[in-house]
């Protein structure tokens, strides 16, 4: 695969030649620790004999002042060979060649960062002691940015060589302290020192190691760039990237490498035609399963994010047996068999009730790693939310846990936050039986809706039954077309037109209204009165509202299928660069019409209207059995007493 023209290729050369003082952090130095205390002793050493004591290195730096802490030795060799084995098992060699390539691949990094800042040309001055004074806050906040760099690719590096070796133990650290900014080589020294601390106190045997150090490096990599969004002098690493061809891993400014491993699907996969009913749902699904593939892994961007008609994320939401699993299997497949045609990675992963947690702070843990895993810049991902509305707590339902609270929190921080970027390499699928259980605010999050309604007419009906009986019988299928009231073009076509006029009555009693006023809503000013109507009629619609009718309606500029063989043949659209593929989709592209405008308002005002209304009525009816049960009691009460 080709590489975009602003990746450059971080050379071997400059990697190894930092071999010998990555060694040397691993063999032994010594840190007085400034910010974290001392949570486990020193390293064992391997025996009391003379000359067998790993040599200390002076840490001091030149712009750090006198510590008043006590200076400890770190020896990190020693800390992960101890064990009752006398010799270095496999696994802890693999994890300090990780470190040590790690260490040189962010010592490289760094170097490179300050070539292109003129960081190197002030370090040589200030060595020789000719730095002049209006420099030094330049060259105070240069040492910052090349601290924060340093060890954010130690630990996306870290993370990304000892992926493939992790299992299914995990480890609890607790937050990073000992992150230090004054320069690169004490920056190293601080977290290094760190990572003894929690190798000592976490790791009693090998199956904890690799554990250990994982979670070290997420949580290293969080801390450093919430601390780099505040930090000046940055624009250079952020704009640049290189890559390091030996094992593929990327340096892409504050975005982790993962490595690039798909899901081993076990789900039982379902053709379009098997999908019955649910017509403009099988229809955007087939759509976007499409839209993804169109991603450009070296511009790490899709051209329908570019352009507009995205979905990143959506809602589906029906009656129980309606078919969302079945619509899940379905998109799933569609995406599987595309990404094994084009060659690309494939990731699919699902939110589930197992990820909630009665250990504080765990559950957002696990579903922050869902989001994590899906979004991973290097593969196609699918992640689903089944049953949101158990998973993802209502805020103020006092029925809602901790742990679900904390779920809630991330999916609305992940879907759009201030830090939410969308390259159009995945999306998010959240499918309920009671979306009026789901946090108002989590809800209008999903860009999206689709009314999973499953079969609707007699044919429907006929050709579901056709389908599950299977073949083992000699039943006549009579006067029908199979799968013909299926057609997905004609079908979705008239589930379109229906939204000419709402279907909700609240949402009916605005519509008329407006119309009886204004007349036929053909202008932007008419679309806006109505809009403002419905906002009157329900405080819920605010500007997301606006925002995720506005987004289906560039969805619908580009109402159109991208054509098979373009996904069976990658050449002809997958291999193409990004600015082809672009031209190619932008030539697709549909003007948008008044009608569009008129039925997408009408199709997302329906469901929140849908959904505003069950929810009203489901506390209703709650609060009535709770009167109830009160006035029951009360009766039983007083003639007990009697």
């Amino acid at each position: 695969m080709t590489h975009s023209a602003d990746q450059m290729e971080l050379r071997e050369d400059d990697i190894v030649k930092h071999y010998t003082a990555a060694l040397g952090m691993l063999d032994g130095f010594d840190h007085a620790p400034r910010i974290a205390k001392a949570k486990s002793a020193p390293a064992p050493e391997k025996s009391s004999g003379i000359g067998t004591r790993r040599r200390f290195r002076s840490t001091t730096p030149g712009l750090v002042t006198k510590p008043t802490a006590r200076t400890e030795g770190v020896h990190l060799i020693d800390r992960i060979e101890s064990g009752d084995d006398a010799l270095t098992s496999p696994l802890q060699a693999t994890v300090l060649q990780s470190l040590r390539r790690a260490l040189s691949i962010a010592l490289a990094v760094g170097e490179a960062y300050a070539d292109r800042t003129g960081l190197a040309d002030l370090k040589r001055e200030n060595l020789q002691g000719s730095l002049a004074a209006g420099k030094k806050t330049e060259f105070s906040e240069l040492l910052t940015a090349e601290a924060l760099v340093t060890l954010y690719v130690f630990g996306s590096a870290t993370a990304f060589l000892l992926a493939p070796h992790a299992s299914e133990v995990t480890v609890e650290i607790g937050d990073i302290e000992e992150v230090l900014t004054d320069n690169a080589q004490l920056a190293l020294h601080g977290i290094l020192w760190e990572l003894d601390q929690d190798l000592g106190l976490f790791v009693d045997d090998d199956s904890k190691l690799v554990a250990c150090v994982l979670a070290y490096a997420e949580a290293l990599m969080e801390k450093v760039a919430l601390r780099a969004s505040t930090a000046g002098r940055l624009e250079p690493f952020n704009a640049a990237s290189w890559r390091v061809e030996e094992e593929g891993f990327t340096v892409s400014g504050f975005t982790p490498a993962r490595a690039a491993k798909g899901t081993t699907l076990t789900m039982t996969f379902k053709k379009p035609n098997e999908v019955v009913g649910n017509h403009i749902a099988k229809y955007q699904a087939m759509k976007l399963s499409k839209m993804l593939m169109a991603y450009d892994f070296d511009r790490r961007l899709n051209p329908f994010a570019e352009l507009g008609g995205f979905i990143f994320t959506f809602m589906g939401d029906g009656a129980p047996g309606t078919g969302k699993t079945t619509l899940i299997q379905m998109m799933a497949g569609m995406i599987n068999d595309y990404c094994q045609n084009a060659g690309y990675v494939f990731r699919y992963q699902n939110l589930s009730t197992d990820n909630i947690d009665s250990y504080q702070g765990k559950s957002g843990q696990n579903a922050k790693a869902f989001i994590n895993n899906v979004i991973d810049p290097g593969v196609i991902g699918f992640g689903t939310i089944d049953d949101i509305d158990q998973l993802a707590g209502k805020r103020g339902d006092r029925q809602s846990s901790a742990g679900q609270l904390e779920i809630t929190a991330v999916l609305m921080e992940s879907f759009a936050g201030a830090n939410t970027v969308v390259r159009g390499n995945c999306t998010f699928g959240m499918f309920s039986n009671y979306p009026e259980n789901v946090d108002d605010a989590l809800r209008q999050r999903a860009g999206a809706r689709f009314l999973v309604d499953g079969p609707q007419t007699r044919e429907d009906y006929i050709d579901i039954l056709h389908l599950l009986m299977g073949r083992n019988h000699d039943i006549p299928l009579g006067d029908h077309e199979v799968f013909a009231a299926q057609e997905i073009k004609k079908a979705v076509a008239a589930s379109f037109e229906s939204h000419n006029r709402p279907h909700e009555e609240g949402l009916m009693r605005v519509y008329d209204r407006v119309a009886a006023d204004l007349g036929q809503l053909d202008t932007i000013a008419k679309l806006g009165t109505y809009l403002k109507g419905i906002q009157e009629a329900d405080e819920r619609f605010t500007g997301r509202a606006i925002k995720n009718i506005t987004d289906a309606i560039k969805v619908r500029a580009m109402d159109f299928e991208l054509p098979d063989e373009w996904m069976e043949n990658p050449d002809l659209f997958l291999r193409k660069d990004y600015d082809t593929k672009k031209a190619m989709i932008e030539d697709m592209r549909q003007p948008i019409t008044v009608e569009m405008v008129i039925q997408e308002i009408n199709r997302y005002a329906d469901s929140e209207f849908r959904y505003a209304d069950k929810s009203d009525e489901v506390a209703i009816e709650t609060m009535v059995r709770d009167f109830g049960r009160q006035e029951e009691a009360k009766r039983r009460y007083v003639e007990g007493k009697g």
